[in-house]
């Protein structure tokens, strides 16, 4: 984490980023967009293989990072037209002075206690029930001081439990089922299809944090270059069109979400059929995302700074 801070203020220096999509000989504009390999980003493959870029002159390309750390310094620097990332990673950023644009939403929460794509999770064993009972413990998330750890800590805020003492330990999701059943930590916020692993090992989710956090929480999107923004804007709005329809798509056929699933992903094709989707509205929710900047000023992720969303947001 103090890396990847280090990398963004490294960022907020820059005063000249990359070039913007490429036009081909037929005025089609070559787009690269730096995603993670996860079921949140299956709207824009869907609306890859329904036409929706194509349509708008635009001639996509997915880049697998493995997370923000890769993502936001690829988009600076112009290597990515576009990237997708997490909101409080975004807001981190931000506070950083780092030149970056919400251009479409990304992916949001349910909105539904024991329906989300992700959770709190403990052990078959684990004498935890309830979110109240993990202060003071040891919970695995994914990454320190981000949108893990600040949801977390609402949750057992809104139970009536002090977070102050509890010891987050950073992992991949991949890891932490394993993790779990082992008794290396007492709990772990998982996502999808990690949460499956962790309930068909007999786990129980404790804590719904996206749930506790805000309603219908928008959890990650895509965003740009303030630069590409600035310089074309033509792109931008056809870019944004483009994933606005791929989202509403994906919404309303989840049978081809869980289809696209297989194309980049190794999700076992069993686990595909039955894992929670999120949800993917088109409009981002303002209003989560400053609930979002609170908790993390709260928590202390933004240091002295204070998240300027106008800056921010489109």
């Amino acid at each position: 984490m103090r890396r990847w801070l280090a990398a963004m203020a490294a960022l907020a220096l820059v005063t000249g980023c990359g070039p913007a999509g490429k036009e081909t000989g037929d005025g089609v504009a070559k787009v690269k967009v730096g995603v993670i390999p996860i079921i949140d980003v299956a709207p824009i493959y869907l609306g890859q293989q329904q036409g929706f870029f194509k349509a708008r002159d635009i001639e996509l390309t997915m880049e697998s990072g493995q997370g923000g750390a890769a993502i936001v310094p690829g988009v600076v620097s112009g290597q990515f037209q576009f990237g997708f990332s997490n909101m409080t990673s975004l807001l981190i950023a931000q506070t950083k002075n780092v030149p970056i644009k919400v251009v479409a939403n990304g992916v949001a929460s349910t909105g539904a206690s024991g329906a989300d794509f992700g959770g709190v999770a403990v052990g078959k064993d684990s004498p935890i029930t309830g979110p109240a009972q993990l202060a003071g413990k040891k919970i695995a998330v994914n990454t320190l001081k981000n949108i893990g750890d600040t949801t977390v800590r609402e949750s057992v805020r809104k139970a009536g439990g002090d977070p102050a003492g509890i010891s987050f330990v950073e992992m991949p999701f991949a890891n932490m089922p394993a993790a779990v059943e082992a008794g290396q930590v007492d709990a772990a916020w998982v996502v999808e299809p990690s949460l499956s692993a962790v309930t068909a090992a007999g786990g129980r989710v404790v804590a719904w944090n996206f749930v506790d956090a805000a309603p219908d929480l928008t959890v990650a999107a895509y965003f740009a270059s303030a630069k590409l923004v600035a310089d074309d804007p033509d792109l931008v709005k056809r870019f944004t069109e483009a994933m606005t329809e791929s989202l509403s798509y994906a919404g309303s056929h989840p049978d081809e979400v869980r289809e696209v699933l297989g194309t980049y992903t190794r999700i076992d094709p069993a686990v595909r059929g039955t894992l929670t989707l999120p949800t993917w509205p088109a409009q981002i929710n303002t209003a989560s995302v400053e609930t979002l900047a609170e908790l993390g000023a709260q928590d202390g992720i933004f240091g002295t700074a204070t998240p300027d969303l106008a800056k921010l947001l489109p």
